[in-house]
């Protein structure tokens, strides 16, 4: 999981002096200065305490502690030391509390606590959705729920609408208020599921630990919750809301499937067509539509669209040449928008311009599978060890544990850019090599793709183990990125592999999903070299570097 920033300047918590009323007496009248400052105890100090306990919406904001365990990509058999981290939550009614999927990220304990209360309660994880940045929790303890009442969801806000955010930040352990303003509305990358969703940017001071909390607007009304912030030298003040429009579909899409399935992406690279010489070489009569530039091959469009196409319309609403659709009454958003708005199977009617002629075409939308994963399924990634040569399949949380520096140019650009040909398609590695007599002169191979086994080529991880296991030959030869050979003697690896085993105190030489009998897809490996960009067009110049969970 990754760290959150910790947040310099956090006000200190406030020591209790010897002065004041004792307990249970009244106070005395009386006015104390100190260094000018003139405090008169016959004056509430909080003018609007009354109204701030009718605030019942307040009640509703939970404060959550999580223990994580992440699993070591490095060594993936086992997991990495625990730690803990405190995040924000709030109550949606029928038992059911929502947070951000980052604060129980590979978690293994959850707690979380009301406000005013000085008792924890164990939660679940229901439903978690890492592109969203969503998690659905549940609360079996009656005890917890007594006396309280749910959020209610408000529209999606304008610009300059007040909102106020609140959670449970680091600078304190009690609740925490900060408002703002709405600054703008638009697809924006979610940093920790690497998509583009609707967003809202707002001013409000969002911190560590406010991550899950509601943000409301004047009516007591949530409009979102707080997820990430963009940190840089020259912005300030620019933290981000997931809109309701993205929370509903979340929840309905577990309320519909029992589990979250997912945003549906129509599969394809897009160009605008701002050049009227470029439109009219495509016989494209008008300056609305964008050109096709690759379709993947595993997107159900693949069946309806071609390279060269020009998307004019999306069920029915029109897309510009910039790639943007109309929003609301006077303001356009990026065409990913509409994708979003579907699920997991829906169909769209697209119309298209192919070589002048205009006709309209249904596809079916699913979310995209990538051939490099941005999260690991289950939490424990896949493994296979084979005379001390540890094979498993390249992730993004492997990338990141390993730094960019140590994977060398080609596999980073494939991890990029490749896009898969066939549904299940990995791209193996070996990430280590554990020392042994029997692969003397390889222990220092590391991030290396293995292309083939004895000139079979390899599908994924669950084939590879396959190969392995079905083998009859002598020899065990792999064939890895630019020509590189492995050769190892079938019988002396099968031998040494208890050996090293036992030395590295490694529980299997398989994870438990390779346990699993394989069952052939019988699609053909192609090459890969194709850039793919990771979305449609969108209308953001941020880098998701810069953007961090709050």
């Amino acid at each position: 999981m990754r760290r959150f920033d910790e947040v310099e300047g956090a006000s200190k918590k406030r020591r209790s002096g010897n002065g004041g009323g004792g307990g249970g007496g009244s106070l005395a009248s009386s006015t104390r200065k100190d260094k000018g400052l003139s405090v008169d105890f016959k004056e509430p100090q909080v003018a609007d305490f009354d109204d701030l306990e009718e605030d019942k919406f307040l009640n509703a904001v939970v404060k959550v502690y999580c223990t994580h365990i992440r699993p070591d990509y490095g060594l993936p058999w086992q997991k990495q030391r625990q730690h803990s981290s405190t995040g924000s939550a709030f109550m949606i009614g029928d038992g059911k509390l929502l947070t951000n999927a980052h604060c129980v990220e590979h978690d293994t304990q959850i707690k979380v606590k009301r406000r005013g209360d000085d008792k924890k309660y164990v939660a679940k994880v229901l439903a978690r959705g890492t592109e969203c940045d969503l998690a659905l929790l549940s609360v079996e303890n009656e005890e917890f729920w007594r006396g309280t009442e749910p959020l209610q969801f408000g529209r999606l806000p304008c610009l300059q609408d007040s909102v106020t955010v609140v959670g449970y930040p680091l600078g304190g352990d009690t609740i925490s208020v900060t408002k703002g303003v709405v600054s703008r509305i638009e697809v924006t990358p979610y940093a920790h599921g690497t998509s583009d969703l609707l967003g809202v940017q707002i001013d409000a001071a969002i911190n560590a630990g406010n991550s899950g909390g509601p943000a409301f607007n004047e009516e007591g009304e949530c409009i979102g919750v707080a997820f990430q912030v963009f940190r840089s030298d020259e912005a300030e003040n620019i933290g981000y809301v997931i809109p309701t429009t993205v929370v509903s579909h979340f929840l309905n899409d577990y309320r519909k499937n029992g589990k979250y399935t997912g945003f549906p992406c129509l599969g394809v690279l897009l160009q605008k067509l701002e050049n009227p010489a470029l439109r009219e070489s495509l016989k494209v009569p008008s300056s609305e539509g964008i050109l096709v530039r690759r379709v993947e091959p595993t997107a159900p469009a693949s069946s309806v669209l071609r390279k060269g196409d020009v998307i004019t319309s999306f069920d029915g609403v029109s897309v510009g040449c910039e790639g943007t659709v109309p929003f609301r009454s006077t303001e356009r958003i990026a065409f990913r928008y509409l994708t979003s708005q579907k699920y997991a199977g829906d169909v769209a009617q697209l119309g298209i311009i192919r070589e002048g002629n205009f006709m309209k075409v249904p596809t079916i939308l699913h979310p995209r599978k990538h051939l490099v994963p941005f999260n690991v399924e289950g939490g424990q990634p896949s493994y296979l060890i084979v005379a001390g040569l540890v094979f498993t399949p390249l992730t993004e949380p492997f990338i990141e544990e390993e730094c960019e520096d140590t994977m060398g140019l080609k596999l980073l650009a494939k991890a990029r850019y490749s896009l898969s040909t066939f549904e299940g398609e990995q791209i193996v590695i070996v990430s280590q090599v554990l020392a042994n007599d029997v692969n003397i002169g390889y222990e220092h191979m590391g991030n290396q793709q293995v292309i083939k086994l004895n000139g079979t080529m390899v599908k994924n991880i669950h084939h590879l183990a396959h190969l392995v296991d079905t083998c009859q030959d002598k020899f065990l030869t792999f064939e890895f990125e630019d020509d590189f050979l492995v050769v190892l003697d079938r019988e002396e690896a099968t031998a040494a592999s208890s050996d090293i085993q036992k030395e590295h105190a490694i529980p299997s030489v398989r994870s438990s999903d390779l346990l699993e009998p394989y069952v052939d897809t019988n699609h053909e490996v192609q090459n890969q070299g194709e850039d793919f960009g990771d979305s449609p067009v969108t209308n953001f110049e941020l880098g998701v570097d810069c953007l961090l969970w709050a």
